[in-house]
């Protein structure tokens, strides 16, 4: 891509030569354990380095597992400095297997597992009003607004009140407040539109409420530790925040209506949104709907794990149930008044479809959850595989789209359907 084209449509500097720019974990891919050829890993790999070659993503990392053997993990590009903005002499470092990149929304999928877990301890009913847990909430007639509402993003407080300073999203005291005294749009639960942070913090302050500790202290004892994760916390310490990878704002500058959903869904324009990912305040925060951080590797295992009914080594973290419980999908396909895109949800999960969903075609037994529109981390127990894939573009609307979506075509063409007998247990 030339100088001037790069500069229009906003991209990163992309070598002739991929292999230069390009890290394999050789020991973290056994395809021949589960019989896959490499062919198939061939052609699932020549998806992603068409998506990069795109330029919108200046780094991409891709784990991706079947009959629960990591069978692909891979990273391309660079973690940061490489930039459509940086200079070309700015210092250059590589994406590697083992980067911290945040997850943004993607770690809604993580925190609705922790309230299903509550449930599965016995300390909170999801039919439950939130004002149950934290009475405060039910102010300005919120009182009706139950758990499972929140989860499912028809709680009805959808965005945080226009004009909010954004450091506010780093003050767990002040967005409370915010929070308990906002006006809902609606309380009964009809209407599908997506909760982009809000929904997160109640969720927090619930966990907190009934634990007596706090989130991070949660993940950590019931899901990081137990599944050796050596990430996966919300945001990332201060001695460590020079090791995230740094996301950009990529791609032709979203126009009217496009800018008007972006602006809706995140609270700002796609600059503002990179300016305030890339502030350690974000990232050193704990904003349980948009910043957990980790690698591709751990999300997949996270899904590996629902995927196995709750099991990862052999060791226990959930129950089936609880895992069945978090995918059933709840309500039809609506349109999101939020995104304004037909959506399916569980109790925070992003649900696939039939014949073609946002899983790719033939996925209405897949589940899983994107971040900031780009990152996507889903499995699919018809296919029985787990994947993720993150990135550090932020792209919204493009030439790279047809790219994304011939990765995740490919990805379920290269991994056909198994016969019901076959499938991982949580198979619906």
């Amino acid at each position: 891509m030339n100088r001037i084209a790069r500069r229009a449509l906003h991209t990163s500097v992309i070598p002739r030569d991929l292999s230069s720019v390009t890290y394999r974990d050789a020991a973290g891919e056994k395809p021949d354990l589960v019989g896959v050829s490499q062919k198939v890993v061939d052609d699932v790999w020549a998806s992603v380095e068409r998506l990069y070659r795109t330029g919108v993503y200046p780094g991409l990392q891709l784990s991706v597992r079947h009959k629960g053997e990591q069978i692909i993990h891979r990273a391309i590009g660079h973690a940061s400095g490489n930039g459509p903005n940086d200079a070309p002499d700015a210092p250059k470092v590589p994406m590697t297997t083992d980067t911290p990149i945040c997850y943004f929304s993607a770690s809604k999928a993580v925190t609705a597992l922790l309230i299903h877990m509550l449930v599965e301890q016995g300390l909170v009913n999801l039919n439950d009003p939130v004002s149950y847990y934290c009475p405060e909430f039910a102010q300005n007639g919120k009182g009706p607004i139950t758990v499972h509402q929140i989860l499912s993003h028809r709680g009805g407080i959808p965005a945080i009140p226009r004009e909010t300073p954004i450091d506010v999203l780093w003050n767990r005291d002040e967005i409370w407040r915010l929070l308990c005294e906002a006006k809902p749009v609606e309380v009964d639960g009809a209407k599908v539109a997506y909760h982009a942070v809000t929904g997160g913090f109640v969720l927090q302050r619930v966990l907190e409420k009934v634990t007596g500790s706090t989130i991070e202290a949660y993940i950590d004892r019931y899901l990081r530790k137990p599944m050796d994760m050596h990430w996966f916390t919300y945001g990332i310490s201060p001695d460590h925040v020079d090791e995230l990878a740094e996301n950009y704002a990529t791609g032709p500058t979203p126009r009217f209506p496009v800018s008007w959903i972006v602006r809706r869904a995140l609270g700002g324009d796609i600059n503002t949104v990179e300016k305030v990912v890339n502030d350690p305040r974000f990232q050193e925060a704990v904003i349980p709907a948009g910043n957990l951080c980790g690698t591709a590797e751990e999300m997949g295992r996270f899904f590996q794990m629902m995927l196995n009914g709750g099991v990862w080594e052999g060791r226990r973290i959930c129950s089936e149930l609880t895992v069945r419980r978090a995918i059933q999908q709840f309500g039809s396909l609506q349109i999101d008044r939020t995104m304004m895109i037909p959506m399916r949800f569980s109790a925070g999960m992003m649900l696939g479809g039939n014949p073609v969903g946002l899983w790719g075609q033939h996925s209405r037994h897949a589940f899983g959850h994107i971040g900031l529109i780009n990152k996507l981390c889903w499995a699919d127990s018809a296919r029985d595989i787990s994947v993720s894939l993150l990135n550090t573009g932020i792209p919204i609307v493009g030439h790279h789209l047809p790219a994304l979506a011939r990765f995740v075509y490919t990805v379920c063409n290269r991994f056909p359907l198994i016969p019901e007998s076959q499938r991982p247990l949580v198979a619906a």
